[in-house]
């Protein structure tokens, strides 16, 4: 549960940080209006062309599971902040409370293991993300008990268990923090760094120093991007 409970804390301080205190109440400190189950299905429907579904066109281009983990870290971000706010709002209770919540749920256990990622293909997988949108989608009886297991079903199709959320997820909150430090909100932030996207430079200085905790890697991304 500690890595759980984790994530729902730095989300809320990257929420709180970027959207301003009260942002559970639905508008930014900027007057700008949050929708996070919209946020969620835009990520998912981000997911679902990284298997290259279609069928006119890269027929034989092969998924990309890389971008595909990158993109379920994406919705978990959201995930968080939906549930952080429907407890909230709802007086549901803590964020300790919250995490235990979502640690009991039936789809957790088989998350939460090491190296285990059960077989489906690519087109039974973007079902499960369509199962996971329709839920979002619903106007009436949203259950977010269905949205965390959905989740947890689809992200362990997609090789991304307890471990590898966890720490995808650390790299990204960084990221996304170091984003919001550098213009991003604004419209001056450079996203693609000598030819990739930060995504990918953020991910090869994590593969490259396993030991770096979140302020070293933000020091790290100072780095590479003062050379832009």
């Amino acid at each position: 549960m500690q890595q759980i409970l984790e994530m729902l804390k730095l989300q809320q301080a990257l929420n709180d940080s970027t959207n301003g205190v009260e942002w559970e109440k639905g508008v930014t400190k900027n007057g700008k209006l949050i929708d996070w189950k919209r946020c969620i299905y835009m990520e998912s429907a981000e997911l679902i062309d990284s298997f290259a579904w279609k069928h006119w066109k890269a027929i034989n281009q092969e998924p990309d599971w890389e971008n595909i983990k990158i993109e379920a870290v994406d919705i978990w971000h959201f995930v968080l902040s939906l549930l952080l706010q429907e407890y909230k709002l709802h007086n549901r209770g803590s964020i300790e409370a919250l995490s235990e919540h979502i640690v009991s749920q039936p789809g957790y256990s088989a998350f939460s293991k090491l190296d285990y990622r059960p077989e489906a293909d690519a087109y039974e997988i973007i079902m499960m993300v369509e199962r996971m949108m329709f839920d979002v989608l619903k106007s009436e009886g949203f259950d977010l008990d269905a949205l965390i297991n959905d989740f947890f079903t689809m992200a362990l199709h997609c090789g991304v268990n307890l471990q590898k959320l966890y720490m995808l997820y650390i790299g990204k909150n960084i990221l996304n923090r170091f984003r919001q430090d550098h213009g991003y909100k604004e419209g001056s932030y450079i996203k693609v760094w000598n030819g990739s996207e930060d995504n990918v430079v953020m991910l090869s200085l994590m593969a490259a120093n396993p030991a770096f905790g979140a302020e070293e890697l933000y020091a790290a991304l100072s780095g590479v991007y003062q050379e832009l």
